[in-house]
């Protein structure tokens, strides 16, 4: 007679799934109906709060009820745990595995015994990307990827093209950014940059710095020298070694 409870379960179970799925087809129904951006609704699911739901579009994420009446675009903080859950969410929508970055593409700049690693996309007239390169001259023991990413005009990519056809690549770049010397001309193969462009264009990376780290994890923006630590060392701690 063991066997009655069992079924029983697993039907429950069958009821449970059966209504997620039916409340998320009202949620994109509803919203679709009555917001034309809505169309194209990538993920609907329950959050951690009762009877509120995430909406992804890509990799914004936005909150409603059950019944799509009502949507909010802001953060959800878990009070408790003293998390931010939209962050959170957000940082895992947009994680890059770091083993399939391009490497080929880009160039290395090794400080200390270069243990730790980052990969960064910038634009060589990027104000923010001179500031953060700034910042970077103080954190040691990391090997940088550093990919060319010309975005913000077309001197970005004179510029990029000057710096990736350089005989010393890094010290053309630490020229440029750090100390405000323009690279000399210079030509060759650029094929590499373009890639890079395709690859961001991909990846949804729309500003400069971006850092990827090794766990995958992406932060848009100039941080600083102790984030840049603390981000690291987080890395770290997630990355399995190998031998």
């Amino acid at each position: 007679m063991k066997l009655i409870p069992t079924l029983l379960a697993g039907a429950a179970l069958g009821l449970l799934a059966l209504s997620a799925t039916a409340q998320e087809a009202a949620i994109r129904k509803t919203l679709a109906e009555r917001i034309p951006q809505m169309k194209q609704i990538d993920e609907v699911s329950p959050t951690a709060m009762q009877g509120l739901y995430e909406v992804r579009i890509g990799t914004d994420v936005f909150y409603t009820d059950a019944k799509g009446n009502y949507l909010i675009q802001g953060e959800l903080i878990d009070t408790k745990a003293r998390r931010n859950l939209t962050e959170d969410r957000i940082a895992k929508i947009t994680a890059v595995d770091f083993s399939a970055l391009p490497i080929k593409d880009a160039f290395t700049i090794v400080r200390g015994d270069g243990k730790r690693k980052v990969a960064v996309f910038e634009d060589p007239n990027c104000g923010y990307c001179k500031r953060f390169e700034r910042d970077m001259q103080k954190v040691d023991n990391v090997t940088v990827y550093l990919f060319l990413y010309p975005i913000l005009s077309p001197d970005s990519a004179e510029k990029s093209r000057n710096i990736w056809c350089a005989k010393d690549k890094v010290a053309a770049w630490q020229d440029m950014m750090v100390r405000d010397k323009n690279p000399a001309s210079a030509s060759c193969d650029t094929t590499a940059l373009q890639r890079n462009l395709a690859f961001g264009k991909k990846h949804k990376i729309t500003g400069t710095p971006t850092l990827i780290f090794a766990d995958g994890i992406r932060v848009p923006g100039a941080i600083g020298a102790q984030d840049v630590e603390k981000r690291l060392a987080e890395a770290a701690a997630e990355t399995p070694t190998t031998n």
